[in-house]
């Protein structure tokens, strides 16, 4: 499993929808860009999902993540975020759409399974 960085793609299950995820912690770096920690991926901006017309609303905000957070990991008491990583979307319908991981943003650092 891979360590999620700053440039990670993350994407709406729509595949164009990207997430704009932004590291939250500055201690910790792969190849001078910071890595994501718990809550980094939730609660940000969606671009691009073409998911839309009269009765539907497209990805434009991710919601918390369901699973993806290491249980062995933390920088200063936040879990890494994983390229496991996967969440909801507030597209509709509603609880059914989510966003997870298609790149990592490195491939140099991963955690062994447990």
């Amino acid at each position: 499993m891979e360590l999620l960085t700053e440039d990670a793609d993350l994407r709406c299950a729509h595949e164009l929808g990207k997430v704009s995820v932004h590291a939250s912690q500055g201690w910790v770096r792969i190849e001078g860009r910071r890595l994501l920690v718990e809550h980094d991926p939730e609660r940000c901006s969606i671009s691009g999902c073409p998911n839309y017309g009269p009765t539907i609303k497209p990805c434009t905000t991710s919601l918390a993540v369901q699973t993806g957070y290491s249980a062995l990991v933390c920088i200063d008491g936040h879990r890494i975020c994983l390229d496991t990583v996967i969440g909801l979307t507030d597209g509709t319908p509603p609880g059914s759409v989510r966003y997870q991981v298609r790149d990592s943003g490195q491939h140099f650092v991963r955690q062994r399974r447990a």
